[in-house]
């Protein structure tokens, strides 16, 4: 399977999940995930989409199952398409949040890393996030589509759209 192969304007995803960073005072909540899709990399905290959830009730429920806090001031940054050469599909839509109400603490799905902006550990986390974080820190809204053969990008593109003068702007990135 190529990445040129996929007509992402038909592709269907076979779940839907959500990511949530909580970004505050320099810092970002990462987590350390202990399980399911991801675990043993760093990464935000959520998960798949439940039904009649919409992405941003998924994202909430998300943090407080998995850190025990509740995000505040939350807005959407992105959405994030995925192809697996095994078949797997998913459509990650990802938020940003301003703060949280509680204390961050650690349970059976997930350890909190309050992590300085400018230490985010991409070593660890998936090759991915090294392409479309720095959007995301930087306020764009961005669609990423990506093919994976298991932890390797096979190819992906970046739709970066910014708002100028009430007029959007559509940047392409190819990494194919």
């Amino acid at each position: 399977m190529n990445y040129c192969d996929i007509d992402w304007d038909v592709w269907t995803p076979g779940e839907r999940a959500t990511l949530l960073f909580v970004i505050r005072d320099g810092h970002i909540l990462l987590i350390d995930k202990k399980r399911g899709l991801g675990a043993g990399k760093v990464n935000g905290p959520g998960g798949r989409i439940d039904p009649g959830e919409s992405p941003e009730e998924c994202a909430v429920r998300e943090v407080q199952e998995e850190l025990h806090v509740t995000p505040t001031g939350i807005r959407p940054c992105g959405e994030l398409l995925f192809q697996f050469v095994d078949g797997y599909s998913i459509h990650g839509y990802v938020f940003r949040a301003d703060g949280c109400d509680g204390t961050a603490k650690e349970t059976h799905e997930a350890k909190p890393l309050w992590t300085p902006l400018d230490q985010i550990p991409y070593q660890s986390m998936w090759a991915d996030d090294r392409i479309w974080f720095p959007h995301m820190l930087n306020g764009r809204t961005f669609t990423g589509r990506f093919l994976f053969d298991g932890d390797t990008i096979l190819g992906c593109e970046m739709i970066l759209s910014e708002i100028s003068d009430n007029e959007g702007i559509r940047t392409v990135v190819n990494q194919s």
